[in-house]
């Protein structure tokens, strides 16, 4: 696996943690700010959107650039956008940097994706992916709760400057790293790409990873809560819960990039969905939610970690943009899983409602992808790859031909 995927990986560490470090910093930022708690939690809400708006925006406008150039200066302006919210005392210019820090922090990620699939090569695609995804499951292992911790101890501006210096380290190796012309796309056609998304097999994977990535942030988004109101936990283990979920999360991720996409998915998901369930019927007693938790966390980021790459292949016609089609439908899920769990819980007066919402999900993943076949899902997705590989014959397949252009790599 070459170095700098691993490079990227600390990038997407960085990230992550800005993206998840919010969730203990609500308080600390309505009080410093004089806006209501509910106003500091849609922070939340303007990354999310952000996300979903900046990749393919910024897959787009980078298309032409040289990957080098394209991932300093989303990695730049994500520093600066970090040191402006740390400073600012006007709520409105830090819930615009939170926006402008999503849409750039989208665009490197879609482009990072892109990068480190065509470095690691088809054979290793999955577990490059599986690198990448690996600084996400460490934000939330390590970063959010260290966060948490500086937050209560120096304030939440010291998080921000924290972020900020952790992404110069990336920041400098990408500089001294980066394949001068890793992917450029000197003939890409940004519109041709995007038909991509009117191919049945990447819509059914973006579809499969919202609806996966939705069940996982349904409880995520309220592990915290179902803790102290539901377990009657003390509120010093919540770190401990997150910090178990987090850690399955890293494990799965893992496992996953060294597994066929196409082999035991059915039973992964069918498992997915009764774990949620479980968690559900269980989650009144402590030592079930915490094994619940580890389970949970491993198996839903590393059934989601192999369907970003089943989104990239589906969409490989489209080497600009699948990286971002891939970040769309994750945050498409990471925003409507806990909004669905909000108004479950609101309408139910309990927090469990929230995991039954991701078994739901979960089991519409089953019912999604076996829609032709029912009883297979490992038949469906070889279905899917079957229908890729013909658009590929089809079409052409524009990837080899950039790959080849720029010397193999």
């Amino acid at each position: 696996m070459p170095v700098f995927i691993y490079v990227l990986g600390l990038a997407v560490f960085a990230q992550g943690t800005s993206e998840f470090m919010l969730s203990g910093l609500v308080p600390g930022i309505a009080r410093d700010l004089s806006v209501s708690v509910g106003a500091a939690a849609s922070l939340t809400s303007a990354y999310a959107i952000g996300m979903i708006v900046g990749a393919p925006m910024m897959a787009a406008l980078s298309a032409r650039w040289p990957r080098r150039r394209a991932l300093a200066t989303f990695l730049a302006a994500f520093v600066v956008v970090h040191v402006i919210g740390a400073v600012t005392t006007d709520f409105m210019v830090l819930f615009a940097t939170r926006a402008l820090a999503a849409i750039v922090n989208a665009g490197f990620l879609a482009v990072a994706m892109s990068v480190a699939t065509a470095l690691a090569g088809p054979a290793k695609q999955a577990r490059a992916t599986s690198v990448l995804v690996s600084g996400v499951t460490l934000s939330c292992v390590a970063g959010v709760p260290a966060g948490a911790l500086l937050g209560d101890v120096a304030g939440w501006r010291s998080v921000f400057w924290a972020v900020a210096a952790l992404c110069l380290p990336a920041l400098v190796l990408v500089f001294r790293s980066a394949p001068a012309d890793a992917a450029r796309q000197e003939d890409v056609s940004i519109r041709q790409e995007a038909r991509a998304l009117t191919s049945r097999p990447v819509r059914k994977a973006m579809v499969l990873a919202a609806v996966v990535n939705g069940a996982t942030f349904a409880t995520f988004a309220y592990l915290a809560v179902i803790a102290t109101d539901v377990t009657h936990l003390p509120e010093r283990a919540v770190p401990g819960l997150l910090a178990a979920f987090g850690a399955g999360a890293f494990a799965g991720v893992a496992v996953a990039g060294r597994l066929d996409v196409r082999r035991g998915l059915v039973l992964a998901v069918c498992a997915l969905a009764g774990g949620w369930a479980a968690m559900a019927l269980t989650s009144a007693h402590a030592v079930p939610l915490f094994t619940l938790a580890v389970i949970q966390g491993g198996m839903s980021f590393g059934i989601g970690s192999m369907l970003i790459s089943r989104v990239m292949d589906a969409a490989s016609n489209a080497p600009s943009l699948n990286g971002s089609f891939a970040t769309v439908a994750l945050n498409v899920g990471a925003f409507a899983g806990p909004l669905l769990a909000g108004i479950a819980s609101e309408s139910t007066n309990d927090h469990r409602s929230a995991i039954w919402v991701s078994a739901v999900l979960a089991a519409m993943a089953i019912v999604a992808v076996g829609r032709r076949r029912p009883l297979s899902l490992d038949g469906a997705l070889g279905d899917a790859v079957d229908e890729a590989a013909l658009e590929r014959e089809v079409h052409g397949d524009d990837r080899g031909d950039h790959y080849q252009a720029r010397g193999g790599q």
